[in-house]
């Protein structure tokens, strides 16, 4: 049995998924074999796998800091959200169904022995699993049934490290409070903890630490100053669109806007557009008309298209569309955006909803209805407009058909994909990752009017960011703490 230690946070969005990619990537460094895990992920951004089935974006990009390919054991359980009260439920990659909050917490005990077997099939072969955690162990009205923090660290006999957030205000609450809350058993699973996002003097952080560890008992591993390449890797959540960094990362020519739709996913497609010093890319957020002086407006790929077209016209943006497009700009849909594009979108079996059909944007000459069995597969081609090489990924249900999709915007192997209009201005396609090919992006962008690209490889920054992560947090984490803290596990096991 591997080594193996549980990385859980006292909230969301602590840092816990760049955490585990960065010590992936430090000890990947020294030798060892590595895998990430999380039991249960709730994202709408993910990744295909080399089995076809889907897992999170996060466990992905870990899974590559870890030199392996993504494995639908690495995330077991994805949960994707569509409404504020139910999600789809993906095991193993697949999709097992939708479920409200409320069924789901009844499901959730049957599901723990497929989430520890996924665990072990890992761990069989490797040196060491880093476990992520989801939300917090402090949400103690969940811990019943429980498989994304102490329940699972629990049925796996797992150590845990603990990290806090320093950077949202209250760390020592945070980790304290968690302290205090935990039932006995939990809290003594915490062997230390990580205080994460730091700006400033570490000298004025020392009593704080002090008073963590003398409050808790726990190990102090570290104190992570902030991370400021983070831009350099993909987010998990949707809630880095809200950061202004997001809202104008560039003065370039190219003028990209991107509604902020609420079900958007896969959103790390815009990431290569994003590095581009030639691209100015706004994600517009609700209350905001589509600016009248971009190039480009994306509609980006969405969890539940017909819902977040809804949403698209109470904001108006269904005219600042057409506006933009009288004007002569260019609209690009990917997945869903292409679906929106289309003259109607049919939901007989009610799959995101109630069963109906609804109106698109009328911008091509489509027709898409949703059911039938889940495209999941990784692939490549090449663009018609201008003959540069494309690879990504299908993750969509439903056809397409009708008669814009005679010109197709991407051939790709096993046939053709997307549409174009008659001037080639109004285009989309299905295919998730399209500008990460480097010579397709800069010419694509060439053809808004971007001078010369001038961001780094895509792939490059990949993973020049995972090194940078694993030499900061070599710097600031007690690596050799932690890995004899996972030893225990493996001692365990032993006996």
């Amino acid at each position: 049995m591997a080594r193996a230690i549980m990385l859980q946070g006292t909230g969301s969005d602590v840092g816990k998924s760049l955490l585990v990619a960065g010590l992936a990537r430090a000890c990947v460094q020294r030798g060892l074999r590595v895998r990430p895990f999380k039991p249960q992920n709730m994202s709408n951004n993910a990744a295909v796998t080399a089995e076809g089935g889907e897992i999170g974006r996060a466990q992905a990009l870990q899974a590559r800091a870890c030199g392996v390919a993504p494995s639908v054991d690495m995330n077991p359980i994805l949960l994707k959200p569509q409404s504020e009260v139910g999600a789809q439920v993906v095991l193993r990659g697949r999709i097992l169904g939708n479920a409200n909050a409320r069924d789901y917490q009844a499901m959730k005990p049957g599901l723990l022995a497929e989430v520890v077997a996924s665990f072990e099939r890992l761990a069989a072969d490797v040196d060491l699993v880093l476990v992520e955690g989801a939300g917090s162990p402090a949400e103690i009205n969940l811990r019943d049934g429980d498989i994304a923090n102490m329940g699972f660290a629990e049925a796996a006999d797992l150590p845990v490290v603990l990290i806090g957030d320093i950077d949202r205000g209250g760390v020592i609450a945070q980790l304290v409070g968690t302290h205090t809350v935990l039932a006995p058993a939990d809290r003594d699973r915490i062997a230390g903890f990580l205080v994460n996002k730091f700006r400033g003097d570490p000298a004025l952080f020392a009593t704080g630490r002090r008073e963590i560890a003398t409050r808790t008992g726990w190990r102090d591993l570290g104190l992570v100053p902030w991370f400021a390449e983070a831009w350099r890797l993909p987010a998990e959540d949707a809630v880095a669109l809200d950061s202004q960094v997001w809202r104008r990362a560039g003065d370039g020519r190219a003028r990209i806007a991107v509604p902020r739709l609420p079900g958007i996913s896969n959103f790390d497609d815009l990431d290569p557009l994003r590095a581009e010093p030639e691209v100015a890319l706004d994600i517009v957020t609700a209350g905001r008309a589509l600016p009248g002086d971009a190039d480009l407006v994306i509609l980006p790929g969405s969890k539940s298209t017909i819902s977040d077209l809804a949403m698209l016209r109470a904001q108006g943006w269904d005219i600042d569309i057409q506006a933009h497009r009288r004007r002569g700009g260019a609209v690009l849909g990917i997945c869903g955006g292409l679906q929106m594009l289309g003259a109607e979108i049919a939901d007989p079996l009610g799959i995101e909803g109630p069963a109906g059909t609804v109106a698109g944007l009328g911008l091509l000459s489509l027709r898409t209805e949703l059911g039938g069995d889940k495209r999941l597969a990784e692939v490549r081609g090449a663009d018609r407009a201008h003959g540069q090489t494309v690879q990504g990924y299908f993750m969509h249900l439903g056809r397409t058909a009708g008669t814009d999709l005679t010109r197709p915007m991407l051939d790709l192997e096993g046939g053709p994909d997307g549409a174009m209009s008659p001037d080639g201005r109004v285009m989309g396609c299905y295919l998730h990752g399209l500008f990460a090919a480097d010579d397709f992006r800069r010419a694509f962008l060439a053809a808004l009017g971007a001078r010369e690209a001038g961001a780094e490889p895509h792939e490059s920054r990949i993973e020049d960011g995972l090194d940078r992560l694993a030499a900061h947090l070599g710097r600031a984490v007690d690596l050799e703490a932690l890995l004899s803290l996972s030893d225990r596990a493996r001692a365990r096991a032993a006996t």
